[in-house]
């Protein structure tokens, strides 16, 4: 008897922006570890960019850069489908489908939409659809389209983002109520790390790592910079000599994400007894980030590289994708009669 069929895990990143270490303890290396139990998805939502990216030489390069930089961590092609959303046009017809599928009520209560209309309110503004575009209104349509696409059992997300995939187990409910003697959508899942595995890392300035906050540490920073970055990093005033407490430093709940446990044992135990200063803390923390991404920038910076094997690697995953999405629109343009 064959063994069961993996099921299907799908995991988009929208290209806005350089990588930095928060994205890879947050998002890379956890997703990355679900390959060892699901068969394995990960696409560049370019056309989710759009929303708010207005310059095409940046959009091309943040796509190229997200693609080097999931190859770089140890995502491997030949055994994970990666691929560019804009590449599968099948997405985008079957987007149609769904968004008339789809109710404004649920569209209303979606968090960014109503994020911005919040905004606009505490502004006074007089009319709080002011700078929302259809983009942003319909984002949870075509995200629902992205996963019902490919027929994922399950998609990795944060707590922020667990409303996007109820949202699209509606939308593939409202298609099987209305369509399901001829096609049946799997209905997804969202799949949230546990609420305490520390895999929210402290920016420079101390408060959570976002691009937002102008507080990242770019993930590919070469290593003269990546020294200068970590050695500008805020702490106290405690004496060297003091005991200090490593759950109050952010340089230490980097070095935890980092370092092996014997190492950050160890770490904690001398910060506690005293005789361990601040800087000596952040050299440590250089040397353990700079020793693991070495490796991984030498492999991003070939592959971002003009001409390199890159391209060809995304237009073999485009192929790949679209044998997965040519199916299912047939067999929906079938079941709604056209």
């Amino acid at each position: 008897m064959a063994p069961p069929a993996k099921k299907v895990s799908l995991t988009g990143i929208k290209p806005t922006g350089e990588p930095h270490l928060g994205n890879y303890i947050g998002a890379i290396r956890p997703a990355l570890e679900l390959t060892a139990d699901y068969e394995s998805m990960y696409f560049i939502a370019d056309y989710h960019a759009l929303t708010t990216l207005r310059d095409p030489a940046l959009l091309r390069q943040y796509t190229r850069s997200v693609a080097a930089t999931w190859i770089a961590a140890g995502l491997d092609p030949e055994r994970t489908l990666l691929y560019r959303q804009s590449d599968v046009p099948e997405i985008f017809e079957l987007n149609w489908v769904m968004s008339c599928l789809t109710g404004k009520g649920l569209m209303n209560r979606a968090h960014a939409y109503k994020a911005a209309r919040d905004r606009n309110e505490e502004a006074g503004r007089g009319d709080l659809d002011a700078g929302v575009n259809m983009g942003l209104f319909n984002y949870p349509v075509l995200m629902a389209v992205d996963i019902l696409s490919m027929n994922a059992d399950v998609v990795p997300v944060g707590k922020d983002q667990v409303q996007h995939v109820e949202i699209a187990a509606d939308i593939a409910g409202s298609f099987n109520h209305a369509y399901g003697s001829s096609y049946r959508f799997t209905v997804p899942k969202a799949l949230v790390p546990a609420a305490d595995d520390g895999r929210t890392l402290p920016g420079t300035d101390g408060r959570k790592m976002s691009k937002s906050y102008d507080n990242t540490i770019p993930l590919f920073l070469p290593s003269g910079k990546l020294k200068k970055l970590v050695r500008r990093m805020p702490t106290d005033s405690t004496p060297v000599e003091e005991p200090k407490n490593a759950d109050e430093s952010s340089v230490f709940q980097i070095l935890a994400q980092f370092a092996s446990e014997e190492v950050t044992t160890d770490t904690r135990a001398r910060l506690a007894a005293g005789g361990v200063g601040w800087g000596e803390l952040k050299n440590q923390l250089f040397e353990v980030l700079d020793e693991q991404l070495a490796p991984m920038r030498e492999r991003y910076d070939a592959l971002i590289a003009p001409d390199s094997e890159l391209d060809s690697i995304l237009a073999a995953g485009a192929a790949k994708a679209r044998d997965r999405a040519v199916p299912v629109l047939r067999e929906v343009r079938a079941a709604i009669g056209i």
